[in-house]
């Protein structure tokens, strides 16, 4: 067993990254407040061809240091754009066709394991500030809430790793690879 290059693994330029097909998948930012965590969701995006990033609120914009020491480049494959507030990007999304979902901890959530995608559909993601999770606006705007269960004590993910655990499992659900 060897770990392959760079040339076998047969990576997308980020020219030719911008031309292909993306997945049916955007991701929104509300109001996150770590950068490193805006940059881990670029380069999640990135992994998973992702259509769009919305940042919105008090999430950092590209270009900043923080981005982009966990970015790692990926805010330049990445197509994303910034709105005031998080409502404007549901707003939008929903205009577009897009089923609206949260991952948060509420009383009617459903299980990220028992959601079921429709195929053909849009997906946009939103995931909330570190502390105070998605707005409660914003979470009644929502076509579902979804939560991913957790067996240990704490009561969270970092925003980091519920985005990847998010995006893979519907990347599964849809036939995307």
């Amino acid at each position: 067993m060897k770990k392959l290059s760079m040339e076998e693994l047969k990576r997308l330029s980020v020219e030719q990254y911008k031309e292909v097909e993306k997945s049916p998948i955007v991701l929104v930012l509300d109001n996150v407040r770590s950068l490193n965590n805006v940059g881990s969701v670029f380069r999640t995006g990135d992994a998973f061809r992702i259509k769009k990033i919305y940042l919105c609120g008090i999430t950092g914009t590209p270009p900043h240091r923080d981005i982009q020491k966990t970015a790692l480049g990926a805010t330049e494959s990445v197509e994303w754009e910034y709105l005031l507030t998080t409502a404007l990007a549901v707003e939008k999304l929903k205009s577009e066709g897009y089923i609206i979902c949260a991952l948060e901890q509420v009383d009617r959530s459903v299980m990220l394991n028992k959601f079921e995608v429709k195929n053909g559909y849009k997906y946009a993601l939103i995931f909330g500030n570190e502390v105070f999770g998605v707005e409660d606006d914003i979470l009644k705007a929502c076509d579902h809430v979804l939560e991913i269960p957790q067996l240990g004590t704490k009561h969270s993910l970092n925003i980091s790793v519920s985005t990847g655990i998010a995006v893979w499992d519907l990347m599964v659900k849809m036939k995307q690879f």
